[in-house]
């Protein structure tokens, strides 16, 4: 029997080879079936299709349509999650463009690196908060804070980050992927219940950018395996055996320093989110492989994504 990696090449090559046919042979006629229905005069197949590759070139190379700008002076913006990766450095290119900025970190009190850095801009238009979002107390105490120190109070605009792992699930990231489905269903609803207030509500999908942000590493994954292991009840360690627990924990390992270095384009999306007058529903900044991943386990059978990923 041909060892699993092998088995699923060949599954991507015979499904490239059974969607190269299926263009080839079935677009053509569909095209010529389209136009009949339409009342259009016969035109090539050639002409046909060079169209409608030009079409998706366009889509995809085509700058983002304005779609409306929010005046900047005098908005301000609640960020939670501010002493690293995405709120700081999202916290300081918001500033820059002119907002001000309640950055809510969890460890201001505690001197964190990421709080001092904020606190070091010595801005009016930065206000560092102390903020942990699972504290009521510090959650009203920030809210109270915010609403004394609002110019405009008709903020009426929420973006929250979610994940690909909103979209699809992965192999050892059940909690993580819960978490983000969570936040993606939230956020839904939300927009619903929102809409007659005119408050628009966002999700950002970034895909994986664990380089540039730092939230996984090395170290957090072997004290944490090793933790999970020596906690773990000996009918499960014998079930799942060390051999296996191991191969897992080293994936997670060569994981950490995987992804895009740059969180540039998860920024862009999320300042789009805020200034323009009308945003999207969702953004996803992440790589193509990425996009196409999320694209075949959201809209094929679960068995063909299945087969294909798993």
């Amino acid at each position: 029997m041909a060892p699993l990696s092998t088995f699923r090449a060949a599954l991507m090559v015979s499904f490239s080879v059974f969607l190269t046919a299926l263009l080839g042979f079935g677009l053509p006629a569909l095209l010529n079936a389209a136009t009949r229905l339409l009342g259009l005069p016969e035109t090539s197949v050639t002409e046909c299709i060079v169209v409608l590759y030009a079409a998706f070139v366009l889509y995809v190379a085509t700058p983002r349509i304005p779609r409306g700008v929010v005046e900047v002076k005098g908005k301000a913006v609640l960020i939670t999650g501010c002493d690293s990766g995405f709120g700081h450095a999202l916290a300081k290119h918001l500033h820059k463009l002119g907002f001000t900025v309640f950055a809510g970190c969890l460890l201001k009190d505690k001197n964190g690196e990421g709080a001092k850095e904020l606190e070091e801009f010595h801005s009016d238009r930065m206000k560092v908060v102390q903020l942990d979002v699972c504290s009521e107390e510090q959650v009203n105490t920030a809210v109270e804070y915010i609403k004394g120190n609002l110019q405009d109070s008709e903020r009426g605009r929420v973006v929250n980050l979610a994940s690909m792992y909103g979209r699809m699930g992965n192999v050892l990231r059940s909690p993580y992927c819960v978490s983000k489905y969570g936040v993606e269903a939230f956020s839904d609803c939300l927009r619903y219940e929102m809409k007659t207030w005119g408050v628009k509500v966002s999700i950002v999908e970034p895909g994986n950018f664990i380089a540039a942000t730092g939230i996984l590493t090395r170290d957090v994954v072997a004290a944490t395996a090793t933790k999970l292991w020596s906690e773990a009840p000996s009918g499960v360690k014998e079930d799942y055996g060390k051999a296996h627990f191991d191969r897992h924990v080293a994936s997670m390992r060569s994981y950490c320093s995987s992804g895009q270095k740059d969180v540039s384009p998860v920024l862009g999306d999320i300042t789009d989110a805020v200034v323009s007058k009308r945003p999207y529903t969702r953004y996803n900044p992440m790589e193509p492989h990425w996009w196409i991943r999320v694209q075949v386990m959201t809209h094929l059978l679960g068995a063909i994504s299945d087969l294909l990923y798993f």
